[in-house]
Order: structure tokens, then sequence, then C-alpha cells
């Protein structure tokens, strides 16, 4: 299987500045890969509670996260800044397919980039239910 391309920070319509923390750093001086996970989580929630479209104590629906994926370039290391590129692969019915690339400082090409998948569920039963209309709308910019 051919390595994928690291991603440009331009190929992502939204961005959101992350530092890390000394404690991200794991024993071999790096940010360790569990982490990176929070990084995707952190840009996802917070795109769609600044658009409104997610109030994480009293949305009737909820997205779980059903598949996660990483692909790793480079490493990325407390004092770094960490800047999350946001965009929409496929939104669906009950899914939507959220891609990342987590850029280290100022550079261009993605340190790791990945995607994890939403279903959407009534919070109260946990069954899938269609992506609400607010939703929609905000994640219309993003999508590629």
């Amino acid at each position: 299987m051919p390595r994928e391309t690291p991603h440009r920070r331009a190929d992502y319509p939204h961005h959101l500045a992350i530092p890390t923390r000394w404690m991200d750093n794991d024993v071999y001086g790096h940010v360790n890969n569990v982490v990176y996970y929070s990084y995707f989580d952190t840009v996802v929630n917070r795109y769609l509670i600044a658009a409104g479209a997610l109030d994480i104590a009293a949305s009737p629906v909820i997205g779980l996260v059903v598949e996660t994926q990483c692909r790793y370039f480079r490493p990325i290391a407390f004092p770094d800044t960490v800047h999350a590129g946001l965009r929409v692969a496929r939104l669906g019915n009950s899914s939507v397919t959220y891609e990342i690339g987590l850029f280290r400082n100022d550079e261009d090409s993605a340190a790791a980039q990945g995607h994890f998948v939403h279903v959407y569920v009534a919070r109260a039963s946990s069954r899938p239910v269609p992506v609400p209309e607010a939703l929609k709308r905000a994640l219309q910019p993003l999508l590629r």
C-alpha cells in the first residue's frame, strides 16, 4: 500500500489552535498517539458548539464515534502548538465523516491526519436518528 501524502493547511476550511501540554509527551519525548485523538475530538466539538449545533449538556441528538483512523508523518512535542484543520468528507443520513489534519506550529504540511465517523443518535435511547437540520447547515461550509 503506498504511503499517504500529508495534506496542506489550505486543504481544510476550519482551523483551531491547540497548545500541547507537558503531560501530552510520552517517555519517548513526543506527544503520545492517544492524545492525537483528543485533538480530533476537540476541533470537531469546539466547531459544533461554536456553530450552535451542539449543546453538550442538553442536545437531544448527540454524535457517537464509531470509527477512527490516524496516520502519523512527523512527531509533535511539548511545547508545540497544534493547528487542527477540519473538513467534512461525507454527510450521510445519520452519520458524518470528519477529516482532521494536525499541523505543528507554522508548518504547512500535516504532521498527522485522519478521520472519525460520528453516528448521530437520540441521547435518551442511543438509537440512530437523521442528522439534525441545524447540524447539516453548520457542516455545509466544511464539505469538501
